[in-house]
């Protein structure tokens, strides 16, 4: 660890190049202990609007910046962070809840993230278009769209912002970020850690506060031009009847099966849903929300599945040996607990888990979970869980898993486990997700790959990941040359 780097990061917004304190706070908690670890600014409308001026200020500069010294500060970014790797998993394992191996990773990732950003800007182009009248010449150009508001969510606070910040700064704009409150400690640590590397001021401006007071006020800013957001279903919609006009990048909730036939490679098929259900606690977007079973296989899959859950340690995720953190906030484990009780109530059984454990630190731990004998009416089949959960229903034929796996209002990410390759292929293209993974589980993705929900579900509009964000956080522009030159 770089000794510059202290326990504590700077806690207060970064506007303009500048570390701002806010007359009104907020605590951040350690969920695992219940700890106050910091005090951050609680920001009003007022410091939103001061942090949109001056991404305004800052724009046409950047902008203007060469392609490749754009590309240069986003390749010291990654190498800063990689200095900061130990320090910054720390305080987010600590803010978060995860465990300190995930923390770790989490952190590379993101490093990673700018070092492909970086690569991904110079090799951005427009094209030459043919056209009818030979007078023209036709090409396209990608330009930024300008101050770009990104809203992040607490569940990878440091991975996923950076999936905005560095295809947004590599490719010219200014942005002004809004983290989750819950894990805001952690977005001060990777701000510090951007302003060091040397970013100029204004390019990128943290504002610290309630969604619907900092968020609110960047979505409807008429300085903003376009907004990037991660979280909730419920949430995305409402950014979207605010920014309305707006370009928007909507990255929202998940439900996705995994659907297990009968010639599946089960220990494969296990190791792949309980590792999507309990990596992170549970708390990622494309979780194995729930298991589809054939009939014939669903004894055989619980047992292996219960077998993975046993094998969890839950607990603070500063012990040594544990494997499983706790959930970040209350509202997240009352949920939790709701949907376990009422299929619990409806008829569903418990192989393993299904309770909170306030006796571990705080009331935010929740056992590794497996339930069978799920129905598609029980709300864990049929909303956003979120949580350590394996929910398990029987299918009994081809038709009636297509049919289960159909009935959803979500469509991020589906894994399909079969022996007959068609099979899989044709329940790929049947499922309306924006990714489905044929004998993988939900959660499999890298950072180059598009990710995003399918048409007509509540999962989110466009893609994030490589090439597709810097094309969505960038303004298509045509310009046409008269090349005639008869009357010279």
């Amino acid at each position: 660890m770089d000794g510059t780097y202290t326990s504590s990061p700077r806690t207060a917004n970064y506007i303009g190049g500048r570390w701002i304190g806010e007359p009104d706070t907020m605590p951040a908690i350690n969920p695992a202990t219940g700890d106050v670890i910091a005090q951050l600014p609680k920001s009003s409308r007022d410091t939103a609007a001061l942090a949109v001026a001056a991404a305004k200020a800052a724009a046409p500069g950047w902008a203007a910046t060469p392609v490749f010294k754009r590309a240069e500060m986003c390749v010291a970014i990654g190498a800063a962070i990689d200095v900061a790797r130990d320090h910054i998993a720390r305080i987010l394992s600590a803010e978060q809840g995860k465990v300190f191996s995930e923390a770790y990773g989490e952190v590379s990732k993101a490093a990673d993230g700018f070092r492909l950003a970086a690569e991904l800007v110079k090799q951005m182009g427009g094209q030459t278009l043919p056209t009818e009248d030979p007078t023209k010449l036709v090409m396209t150009i990608r330009q930024p769209r300008g101050v770009y508001g990104v809203i992040t969510p607490w569940n990878f606070p440091v991975n996923i912002p950076v999936e905005y910040l560095a295809p947004g700064i590599a490719t010219g704009n200014a942005i002004v970020w809004v983290p989750a409150p819950s894990t805001s400690l952690v977005a001060c640590a990777l701000m510090e850690v951007i302003e060091k590397a040397g970013l100029p001021a204004g390019v990128i401006n943290l504002v610290i506060g309630e969604g619907a007071t900092a968020g609110d006020a960047i979505v409807i800013h008429p300085d903003v031009a376009a907004i990037g957001f991660t979280g909730s279903a419920a949430t995305g919609k409402r950014i979207a009847e605010r920014g309305a006009g707006k370009p928007l990048l909507l990255e929202l909730g998940g439900n996705g099966p995994v659907v297990v036939f009968e010639d599946a490679d089960l220990d494969a098929a296990a190791a792949a849903a309980a590792g999507g259900a309990f990596f992170n606690a549970g708390q990622v977007c494309a979780a194995t929300g729930r298991v589809l079973a054939h009939h014939s296989i669903v004894d055989s899959l619980c047992e292996k599945l219960t077998a993975h859950a046993a094998e969890h340690v839950l607990g603070d995720p500063s012990h040594q040996g544990t494997t499983m953190g706790p959930l970040n906030n209350a509202k997240v484990a009352a949920k939790v607990k709701e949907h376990v009780d009422d299929a619990i109530a409806s008829g569903a059984k418990v192989l393993y888990g299904g309770k909170q454990r306030s006796d571990l630190g705080s009331d935010l731990f929740f056992e590794p979970t497996v339930i069978r004998d799920v129905t598609r009416e029980m709300r864990i089949n049929r909303e956003e869980t979120f949580g350590p959960v394996v929910p398990v229903i029987a299918f009994q034929d081809e038709a009636e898993a297509l049919d289960l796996a159909l009935d959803s209002e979500y469509g991020l990410s589906v894994g399909v486990f079969t022996g007959d390759i068609t099979r899989g292929i044709e329940m790929a293209r049947a499922i309306p997700a924006g990714i489905v993974n044929v004998n993988g589980g939900s959660t499999y993705w890298e950072i180059h790959l598009p990710f995003g929900g399918g048409t007509g579900t509540k999962s989110g509009i466009g893609r994030l990941g490589g090439m597709h964000t810097m094309e969505a956080m960038t303004e298509l522009k045509m310009i046409t040359v008269t090349i005639d030159r008869k009357g010279a």
